[in-house]
């Protein structure tokens, strides 16, 4: 299947900043606006900015509401999801995507809207996992020119230092994946993932090791694992052990699951749950070379 790219942007634009999950203020936001602004681009806020019910930024129809209005609007060319934490699931199914899949725009985010990242993925459309307005303030300047360039149609092509981990090797597919435990969550649903011959990106925050395995063992037996072009590794951040220890630490669970197969592996890629979070775009054709150095480019 062919994916979709929305249009890139251009000076003057739109970005629309909307609550899936957890509850956020204006203020907290302000980092973003003055980032965008700094492009060249104008910012509207969602009605779900400022909301509160229990942890979610308003009901579950007051975000169902807010990030359907902005995927209709023709006005708004990006939709920045303004934070994780939990709740992008439970709104997913009442989402009407069909408009939005002729004419795409960019859908923005990590960790929890990787629920929207997968979803989109099944529909065929491209999107960009990549620093949120919350989280703008401590990213790095790479990270922050990394997502202009993915809203702009600059290509983001990385060199990074290699892992003693990593298992050499090239592979070339489609950059899919997102938050490991977000990935999991969906499996069975009409949202999961599909990674045939694609390169898959996996990060994840505050896991026990055990639930690592666990979660890897799930993919591995769902036939998720088998037939990747390559393996991209990001941020395997706060990571926990019971006292009776686990006995492999989370890049070593993670080579065990793969160990079956012969494509190359890439750990401490600089995304996920970090300052340095650079953007990729999910749905796009890579090359993945892991060697002394490893290269991931855009085609």
């Amino acid at each position: 299947m062919n994916t979709k790219q929305p249009q890139n942007l251009q000076k003057g634009d739109i970005v629309a900043i909307v609550a899936t999950a957890r509850k956020i203020n204006r203020k907290d936001l302000q980092f973003a606006v003055e980032l965008l602004e700094k492009w060249g681009l104008n910012v509207v806020f969602g009605k779900t900015i400022g909301l509160e019910c229990d942890q979610y930024a308003g009901e579950d129809m007051d975000r169902i509401t807010d990030f359907q209005q902005a995927l209709d609007d023709d006005s708004i060319k990006a939709i920045w999801c303004a934070r994780g934490g939990y709740g992008t699931v439970r709104i997913i199914d009442e989402i009407d995507f069909s408009k939005f899949v002729t004419n795409p725009k960019w859908v923005i985010g990590f960790s929890d809207p990787t629920v929207l990242h997968s979803h989109l993925h099944t529909l065929g459309v491209q999107t960009l996992h990549a620093i949120m307005p919350i989280t703008v303030e401590n990213a790095t300047d790479a990270a922050k020119k990394s997502l202009r360039n993915g809203l702009f149609g600059i290509k983001n092509n990385y060199q990074i230092e290699a892992h003693s981990s990593n298992k050499k090797g090239s592979g070339e597919g489609e950059l899919v994946g997102g938050n490991l435990s977000v990935l999991y969550s969906l499996l069975g649903s009409k949202s999961a993932i599909k990674t045939d011959g694609k390169i898959l990106f996996l990060e994840d925050l505050d896991e026990y090791l055990y639930h690592i395995d666990r979660m890897m063992m799930n993919l591995k037996r769902n036939g998720y694992l088998n037939k990747l072009k390559g393996l991209v590794v990001g941020g395997l951040t706060k990571m926990h052990d019971n006292t009776i220890p686990f006995g492999k630490n989370a890049k070593e669970i993670i080579l065990d699951a793969v160990s079956d197969y012969n494509y190359p592996v890439c750990f401490d890629f600089p995304a996920g749950h970090m300052r340095d979070n650079r953007c990729l775009t999910f749905g796009k054709t890579v090359t993945l070379k892991v060697d002394d150095i490893v290269r991931l480019e855009e085609k």
